[in-house]
């Protein structure tokens, strides 16, 4: 049986600065991470090989240097790493985004039987939880979302349990496999690679599909496939804060002038 993790790499997000004349992300020397979610959706594939002997492959779409994100995949013991790269998948919202990473699975699905496909529960760029689900929909899968504990899964019965984390409780499923899961970082802590691992990474085959490979409708990809596009992105105003007093040297005239200045402005109750 084949696992696979779909992965993305994303801006690190602690980094990102918005130009203020065109209002879009300044790239240059912003460096660039495996989506935090993603890496829990990895590790259990991983713990899916550990335990069951399972086959794990990686998809990632994106740009030709997002072969760096799956180099790491292998530095960590995938079996096989596949860049969907091509300028047509380009700009592509959730909808024409999960056309694509369908379409490979069901490629990698007619040469070997897959079973579970992973995705993290969302991407910190998008942060739409979208792409799970949708890949779920168009691949008629079992659709098993915000995923924190895999209880138990049977490979001759193609049957899988998981506990779902909801608001205020837990749900327990059994679903048939194929299915697609997405995961919460309280399902696992990520591994490490170890060095001979990291080293083997920088020389491994990392395959390359464009459309020339997966034979989708140009118009179903990338910008022409997406209904839905970002029109414009810019840094909130803030409001420049006030020192109010001296909290240190003289916190009860300090609370005296705070209390002043809630009532001036009617923020509390006379």
């Amino acid at each position: 049986m084949l696992v696979v993790a779909c992965i993305k790499q994303v801006p690190d997000t602690t980094q990102v600065q918005i130009d203020p004349v065109t209002n879009t992300l300044v790239r240059d020397g912003i460096p660039f991470i495996v989506n935090p979610y993603d890496t829990h959706a990895l590790e259990e594939a991983l713990c899916f090989k550990d335990r069951f002997g399972c086959r794990v492959a990686t998809l990632s779409m994106g740009p030709p240097n997002a072969e760096a994100t799956l180099r790491k995949a292998l530095a960590l013991g995938v079996d096989e790493a596949i860049l969907l790269s091509d300028r047509c998948f380009g700009g592509a919202d959730t909808l024409a985004t999960s056309n694509v990473l369908s379409e490979a699975i069901l490629r990698l699905n007619k040469q070997e039987d897959v079973g579970v496909v992973l995705c993290g529960k969302q991407t910190i760029d998008g942060d739409t939880a979208q792409v799970g689900p949708g890949i779920a929909t168009r691949l008629g899968y079992t659709q098993l979302t915000l995923v924190d504990r895999i209880e138990n899964l049977d490979p001759i019965k193609r049957t899988i349990r998981v506990r779902r984390k909801l608001e205020g409780r837990y749900e327990i499923v059994d679903a048939p496999l194929p299915v697609m899961i997405t995961v919460v970082r309280e399902l696992n802590r990520p591994r490490y690679p170890i060095v001979p691992m990291r080293l083997e990474s920088a020389d491994a085959h990392v395959q390359v599909w464009d459309n020339k490979v997966l034979g989708l409708d140009v118009n179903g990809c990338g910008l022409k496939g997406s209904p839905t596009w970002v029109s414009r992105i810019f840094s909130p105003e803030r409001d420049k804060g006030e020192i109010i007093g001296d909290g240190a040297g003289d916190p009860s005239g300090t609370a005296r002038l705070l209390i002043q200045k809630l009532l001036s402005k009617d923020l509390l109750p006379v």
